[in-house]
């Protein structure tokens, strides 16, 4: 049998989080690079799919292929350490501490940066021939997309920034739910398919992902966009990565850890 049932995957999930907590920085940063870097790719020819067809859910069944080369190379993204790192400080695994967590989501969030800001200036000179034209129609999707996502929500004030702010815990309890089902399998094929289903949703109904959105609102400015850095943190950043981590750790992570490596008694009949 392939599959491998959910009190033996969550050890699996706390092992992962202990070996990313004592992974050393060259790695760590390494490792999330190459993810950042992967994905910003998988954005790149997702968006280009949407606009080739004209149907834009054709991106969403296209994008996933990022996360699952990503994934089977084992680099991470902060999304998905945000669930995973954490578990082994619930477990007292000897060594792990509140301190090592936070290591581990500044260098693998910083490492997720370079990979997607480097790649979004490579494709950006590819879209706009080294920079001496104006860029295509799939350079002005990312233009319009990166401007409607800082400026569109900025115009709502508060009530835009809870509205990212959701979209981001909804975003990774998807992307984490596609970690996780990587660990349900013990075929390519398996993890692949358990990767792509959760992937397709959340790109499909919009939702806010940090590390998609470092490479995204890059991209938009080197394209011409018309919004500020900090535009971009204020109303997209900073809102999407802290709903990413209440998605990824209390919706994800958690429900998970509570329910197969910390259960309660069994119920007695009456």
């Amino acid at each position: 049998m392939s599959y491998v049932k959910p009190a033996e995957f969550v050890q699996t999930m706390i092992d992962a989080g202990e070996s990313k907590v004592f992974m050393s920085t060259r790695d760590t940063i390494i490792r999330g690079i190459m993810a950042g870097a992967i994905l910003a790719i998988a954005v790149a020819v997702a968006i280009t799919a949407a606009v080739q067809t004209g149907v834009p859910i054709v991106g969403a069944l296209v994008f996933p292929v990022g996360f699952c080369i990503l994934n089977l190379m084992g680099f991470d993204l902060l999304t998905g350490v945000f669930a995973l790192a954490p578990l082994s400080l619930f477990e007292k695994r000897p060594g792990v501490t509140a301190k090592g967590v936070l290591r581990n989501w500044l260098l693998v969030g910083l490492g997720n940066l370079i990979g997607a800001v480097a790649v979004a200036f490579l494709v950006a000179l590819t879209f706009t021939m080294n920079f001496s034209m104006e860029p295509g129609a799939v350079g002005q999707a990312f233009i319009k997309a990166s401007t409607a996502r800082t400026l569109g929500f900025a115009e709502h004030g508060l009530n835009g920034w809870i509205t990212v702010f959701v979209k981001g815990i909804l975003c990774n309890w998807m992307v984490c739910l596609g970690v996780v089902g990587a660990m349900t399998s013990k075929t390519v094929g398996g993890k692949v398919l358990a990767m792509w289903f959760p992937i397709f949703i959340f790109f499909g109904l919009v939702f806010e992902h940090a590390v998609v959105n470092m490479y995204l609102f890059p991209l938009g400015m080197m394209l011409g966009a018309d919004f500020t850095i900090s535009d971009w943190l204020i109303w997209n950043q900073i809102p999407v990565t802290l709903g990413n981590l209440v998605g990824g750790l209390m919706v994800t992570g958690l429900s998970l850890y509570v329910t197969h490596a910390k259960t309660l008694p069994s119920r007695k009949a009456v």
